[in-house]
């Protein structure tokens, strides 16, 4: 029947071949080529070719026309198949809009020797499954970078690859049989490889994976799926190859190129080892860099520009925290003041200690630098983590614990799991505050609640070790906190009451310049027993007392404020101060 499909042209309607058409049929009406017609002129002709497994509809090599019935419909020559056997070699028009051609700068994207070594492994693992029709799953790392390798395997393979958004599966669920079909056919006429792009599906929307399984599980020729994450619903055949984040070493090459210029080498240690960014966002903040004009702030520029990018979208999980404090807002005794300041070296020398020292080579685990502050509330725990973030130019994320804890089993590891993988990005400080409501210690197991909270426990410790950022646990009951954790984190800060002459430097540094502030007896003012968050508060309400006044904030203020604060306090208020 192919030599009879060959013949079939879009002729014009008085032509000899409509004509013969219409003799061969005995019908002047018919004078176009029918089912009924080769039925009747060729030997080995059946009606089985009405089948949908006969390869003539299985792979939609002809089409149908309107007709009384369907013998007498006119049959046409599906116009791919028609190009094909013309060598023209188009793509099937009606894939247009749901697979397409990558953009070149998404595909032509050079790799780091890791994600080589990926792509190698692929071509590698698909030379030896000749008689088996591969599907891979690449997942993590960037979108870019998936792309990216999926085209260098088809590359070696010979293959041109095309792209295609799982969400077109969801869009239009009653034609995923025809789009399966039509790809497949594509694919064989043209040597094409699918890359089936799940940056969206998420391994919790079952309904959207589902139509991912289905899709691929029917599928005989290549495919490629990516995302984000690890898709658990896929067939059993599928071969999982995951993109680790690129090295220090990596990135540190990838910086020296992308900058092309010498004076850059510490900046280049420091971006290396406070964030895990891609090729694709270095070289974008290198090319920001070069539209810039000469004599501003170069390096201070790349930082903000990484640290923007990298910023991870936890909303609902955790506030992120516009710091301004700096070491001298701090008031704390010399030994909570070296503790801080050592973890600030700590930040600032790990590139050297853990890269060009050898540590990161012993192990990557415990590379994180982790502290439990602990002390009364209004202490200055949260203060200090400001002071650290602002200092080395972080962001800073307070994590909202009633939002992240569920009585529903799952769903606390779920929330967790998504701002540890959000904050790997770097440039992130994590504050878990009250924290003893989230690492509270494991119980002995009684029934299958102690069981799941000590598997929740059991979680948060096995991330915390292996999250290379700057986390830090507050809390005002350290003896609440599981030992596991309090062994396995690397500072200890207690935060004591401040006593007088503490309290006195306090309010000598609370109110900014802007305050007309009457003349006050700060040596008073600190026999006032009550916190650094405390006096705060009793400052800026009084502020707000003096502020309908003419004179300025004064005694009067003061003590109205302070007395305040102390209902607040449910404490017995004396008078004094000021």
């Amino acid at each position: 029947m192919i030599d009879f499909f060959i013949v079939d042209f879009n002729v014009p309607r008085n032509s000899a071949k409509r004509c013969i058409c219409a003799k061969l049929q005995g019908d002047q009406d018919l004078n176009y080529p029918t089912l009924a017609l080769a039925l009747n002129y060729f030997p080995r002709a059946s009606v089985t070719v009405l089948s949908q497994n006969c390869p003539l509809q299985y792979w939609r090599l002809l089409e149908y026309g309107k007709g009384l019935t369907i013998t007498q419909a006119p049959l046409r020559i599906d116009q791919q198949i028609l190009s094909f056997l013309l060598g023209m070699g188009n793509f099937d028009q009606k894939l247009q809009g749901i697979v397409q051609k990558l953009p070149a700068h998404r595909t032509q994207v050079p790799l780091a020797h890791s994600q080589i070594e990926i792509a190698e492994e692929i071509v590698e693992m698909w030379l030896k499954m000749a008689e088996v029709t591969p599907i891979i799953q690449l997942c993590g790392g960037d979108s870019t970078t998936r792309i990216a390798i999926a085209y260098t395997v088809a590359q070696e393979m010979g293959y041109s690859l095309r792209g295609m958004s799982a969400a077109s599966l969801e869009d239009a669920p009653l034609e995923m049989p025809e789009i399966r079909q039509r790809w497949q056919r594509e694919a064989l006429l043209n040597d094409r490889l699918l890359l089936l792009d799940g940056e969206e599906v998420s391994p919790q929307d079952k309904k959207l994976g589902n139509r991912v399984y289905q899709f691929v599980d029917y599928l005989h020729t290549p495919v490629i799926v990516t995302s984000r994450e690890r898709l658990a619903k896929l067939p059993q055949e599928v071969l999982t190859f995951e993109i680790p984040r690129l090295t220090y070493y990596e990135q540190t090459k990838i910086w020296e190129l992308a900058l092309g210029r010498e004076g850059y080498e510490e900046e280049i240690r420091m971006l290396a080892s406070n964030f895990n960014l891609s090729r694709a966002t270095i070289q974008a903040a290198c090319t920001r860099l070069e539209g810039e004009k000469d004599g501003l702030n170069h390096a201070g520029q790349l930082w903000e520009f990484c640290r923007k990018q990298a910023r991870p979208q936890l909303e609902g999980l955790a506030e992120r925290i516009e710091s301004t404090a700096r070491w001298e807002d701090l008031v704390l005794p010399e030994e909570q003041m070296q503790q801080l300041k050592e973890i600030a070296n700590h930040l600032k020398y790990r590139s050297k200690v853990y890269y060009d020292w050898g540590f990161a080579g012993k192990s990557n685990r415990g590379l994180g630098i982790t502290a439990v502050f602990h002390g009364e509330s209004g202490t200055g725990k949260t203060l200090a983590a400001e002071v650290l973030a602002n200092e080395f130019g972080l962001d800073l994320y307070r994590i909202d614990l009633s939002a992240v804890v569920s009585k529903w089993i799952g769903e606390t590891e779920k929330n967790l799991s998504k701002i540890f993988d959000a904050a790997e990005g770097g440039g992130v400080v994590l504050l878990f505050d009250e924290a003893d409501a989230l690492f509270a210690k494991r119980t002995d197991v009684k029934d299958s609640m102690d069981r799941y909270a000590n598997g929740k426990v059991s979680y948060l410790l096995q991330r915390m070790e292996a999250y290379q950022g700057l986390a830090i646990l507050t809390t005002n009951l350290k003896n609440a906190i599981d030992g596991a954790f309090m062994r396995r984190i690397r500072f200890h800060v207690a935060f004591p009451f401040p006593d007088e002459e503490s309290r006195v430097k306090i309010w000598q540094g609370i109110f900014p310049q802007g305050v007309p502030v009457e003349e006050l007896d700060y040596q008073k003012l600190g026999e006032w027993n009550v916190a650094g968050g405390n006096i705060w508060m009793i400052a800026m309400n009084a502020a707000f007392l003096a502020v309908v006044g003419v004179d300025g904030l004064g005694k009067r203020e003061m003590r109205e404020s302070a007395k305040r604060e102390y209902g607040k306090l449910k404490r017995l208020w004396r008078h004094g101060g000021g």
